[in-house]
């Protein structure tokens, strides 16, 4: 006999993620727990995580992102960064063991970066989490390493999660699972760069932009701007406000019960039309289904409809492997 999904949750209802709060000694924590739990749930916290499920299938929730997992799935997640993993069919009575968990600090280890330079490898893909990163083909060996950090305390453990470290920094099969990011530089007067034209348009975005006046601003010619721009975030100019204003635009589908088209309007679209047309193009699915779809982070399946969420994709940038 088989558990699925209870039907009855109000579309209406919009949670903000709650803040998960962890003490513990070291630099690093483990976690476990099976399905259900209290821990299943839309929350966010200060440290990083990185989360793998070895039982049960379902619907993972992280940020503006929604995607299917099964076992072998490994994600890390940022600082702050909400997330949800919501198992839809399992036995009867749950399982005991469905997460296993490792959380750390960012303080701690950028600290030690900064006087261990073998540690430096790992920055980037701190960077990266920010945004949530789906790792392929690593379930079972990051298991194994999860076992050991489980079953040791002190150096000991910090070695065996460096190492786990190491190898999802060096590997490069992984997605991010959000619409836009920013590549690291190492130059910091282009970082510096970076960092201007990226602030004004988060800022501004809700008015048009133009890269001409961009351009104009960090002194260079549009060609070049162009250029710059694309290595920077991996995409044009224009399909970069376009990411970011959708997913401006999934945060107030998730949080609140604004009509569809007043969300298109205080994002910076300009045309219903077209920001359905865009939002299909880079979700995969239309905002009222995205909606219903979203409510399921809570632990409903969001209304009647079933999607098929693996149809649903992101063009995220893709980092090196540096």
């Amino acid at each position: 006999m088989e558990h699925t999904w209870q039907n009855g949750y109000r579309d209406s209802e919009r949670k903000a993620p709650e803040l998960e709060r962890e003490s513990y000694d070291g630099i690093i924590n483990y976690l476990e727990h099976g399905y259900p739990s209290s821990r299943v749930r839309w929350h966010c916290h200060e440290e990083y995580e990185l989360h793998l499920i070895v039982a049960t299938s379902g619907r993972l929730f992280v940020g503006d992102y929604i995607g299917e997992f099964s076992p072998g799935h490994l994600v890390l997640t940022g600082p702050r960064l909400p997330h949800n993993w919501i198992s839809n069919v399992m036995p009867e009575g749950g399982v005991a063991l469905r997460d296993m968990i490792v959380q750390f600090a960012h303080a701690p280890l950028a600290g030690a970066a900064r006087v261990i330079p073998e540690l430096r490898e790992l920055l980037p893909l701190l960077e990266r989490s920010s945004y949530g990163v789906e790792f392929f083909g690593m379930g079972q060996e990051a298991e194994q390493h999860l076992a050991r950090i489980r079953a040791t305390h002190g150096a000991e453990r910090f070695a065996e999660f460096v190492q786990l470290m190491c190898k999802l920094a060096r590997t490069a099969n992984y997605r991010l699972l959000s619409s836009a990011s920013l590549r690291s530089y190492d130059d910091d007067a282009t970082l510096a760069k970076v960092n201007s034209v990226l602030n004004y348009i988060t800022d501004n975005y809700r008015e048009p932009i133009s890269a001409e006046m961009l351009a104009e601003q960090v002194g260079m010619s549009l060609s070049k701007f162009s250029r710059f721009f694309r290595k920077a975030t991996g995409n044009s100019f224009t399909d970069f406000i376009s990411r970011l204003r959708i997913n401006k635009a999934c945060q107030l589908l998730m949080d609140t019960d604004q009509y569809v088209s007043n969300v298109c309007y205080d994002v910076g679209f300009q045309n219903v039309a077209n920001f359905n047309r865009r939002f299909l193009q880079v979700k995969g699915v239309t905002p009222k289904q995205f909606r219903r779809q979203a409510d399921g982070r809570f632990g409903g399946i969001g209304g009647p409809e079933r999607l098929d969420v693996a149809s649903i994709t992101h063009s995220a940038p893709h980092f090196p492997n540096t």
